[in-house]
């Protein structure tokens, strides 16, 4: 236990370079023994694969956001200015007038494709950084929660969220904050003042997770500016993670920007990062016969998977689990694509293979038009133009479709 004014020393010595690599790295233990076994055994340890964990840039990078978003917030606690922050949340809750003036220390946003990793990210720099350890303080007497990590309701409740923080705060040091906020049956307003002390006396850095959620709520604005409230009162950090719709919503407004600014990631390019992660899960074979992985399967999950590393994953799982259950027992590009096919059809939309490839057993009639989508290499016309046409004359876009584009029936 320790001081208040000294809580920032507790927390483990920031790492860096090849010592934080390592330590953010998670590999599960593997026998290549296993390969041997028989196949529930098998199925069941192939689940390993999705403990793996490869840290990249983006690892390296939300790991210190995180840790000095946590210093900064827990700095304050001690101060002054946070005992009298105590007594403005207090005239908050009994409901009198009272103002914020601790200030913020920080929000940022991490944004990034569904996906990518972020949230594994952000779990094992929390896990890095608190080493699952709860701060207990002896003067005055409290217990701190170096980071909780909440989700943005679907449909951005504020007090919906703010009952969230409070529940998740009791599982931790075992309150009664979330039953007394219930029976109180307290206003939305008294609920942030409430939610403000608890935070000023117990929580380092607050993670809302899907916060593209306030995107398409009328709800979205006014919990992003509970949240900036919540900053102003209680001192502590906000790191609001979503994907790339809501940058859009924070965008629209100055307000809303300067709350969001921080990091942004796209999927993986190919390069070393992602040849080292497939390498890695190449490594972990649950088949028979043992392949090993070669650039062009590198190629080929870069191919069919966009970059997204959590579809590679799958798809090199799902590739086992169909060679083990068809009894082809090899991890071979025909498991991958079976796996690619089969599993994860319903992706195919929203991934883009290089070199599409036309494949069907079944015979059946195809239209086959000589005319793009958009516009024709010449010039000639364009689809929007032919609706556009039909809009204006009164005629059947069918027919005008029929005129322009050629139709021809093969067998496939």
């Amino acid at each position: 236990m320790s001081d208040l004014s000294d809580v920032i020393r507790i927390l483990p010595t920031m790492k860096s370079g090849g010592e934080l690599l390592s330590a953010l790295e998670v590999l599960p233990e593997y026998d290549s023994a296993i390969c041997d076994a028989d196949a529930p055994v098998r199925l069941m340890a192939l689940s390993d694969l999705y403990r793996v964990y490869v840290p990249n840039q983006m690892s390296l990078e939300i790991y210190s956001k995180l840790y000095l978003a946590l210093m900064r917030s827990l700095q304050k606690k001690g101060t002054t200015l946070a005992i009298q922050q105590r007594n403005q949340n207090y005239r908050a809750i009994v409901q009198q007038e009272y103002s914020g003036i601790m200030g913020g220390s920080d929000s940022f946003t991490i944004i990034g494709a569904s996906g990518i990793g972020k949230s594994s990210a952000i779990s094992r720099a929390i896990t890095l950084i608190t080493e699952n350890r709860i701060i207990e303080v002896e003067n005055p007497h409290t217990k701190i929660i170096p980071c909780i990590s909440v989700q943005c309701p679907f449909d951005s409740s504020v007090k919906g969220l703010l009952l969230e923080i409070l529940r998740k705060v009791d599982e931790v040091i075992g309150g009664n904050y979330y039953p007394n906020a219930l029976r109180a049956r307290t206003t939305t307003d008294m609920l942030i003042g409430s939610v403000s002390q608890v935070a000023l006396n117990h929580i380092g850095l607050l993670v809302v997770d899907e916060i593209q959620n306030v995107c398409n709520s009328k709800n979205g604005k006014s919990l992003v500016g509970m949240l900036t409230q919540l900053i102003n009162n209680s001192g502590i950090s906000i790191c609001m993670v979503g994907t790339p719709e809501s940058a859009v919503f924070f965008e629209q407004a100055m307000q809303l920007a300067r709350r969001s600014l921080g990091l942004r990631y796209d999927v993986m390019e190919y390069g070393e990062d992602l040849k080292m992660f497939c390498e890695v899960l190449y490594s972990y074979q649950y088949v028979k016969q043992r392949t090993e992985i070669t650039n062009g399967i590198t190629e080929w999950l870069y191919e069919h998977t966009s970059g997204n590393i959590s579809v590679v994953v799958s798809l090199i799982h799902d590739a086992q689990e169909i060679a083990i259950l068809n009894g082809r027992e090899v991890l071979s590009l025909e498991s991958l694509n079976e796996a690619y096919q089969q599993r994860l059809s319903m992706l195919h939309g929203f991934i883009q293979p290089r070199q599409k490839r036309q494949t069907s057993k079944t015979k059946r009639k195809t239209a086959i038009a000589k005319a793009d989508v958009d516009v024709e290499p010449d010039g000639e016309f364009t689809i929007a133009g032919l609706v556009s046409q039909a809009k204006s004359e009164g005629v059947d876009i069918v027919e005008l479709l029929k005129e322009h584009l050629p139709v021809v029936e093969v067998a496939v």
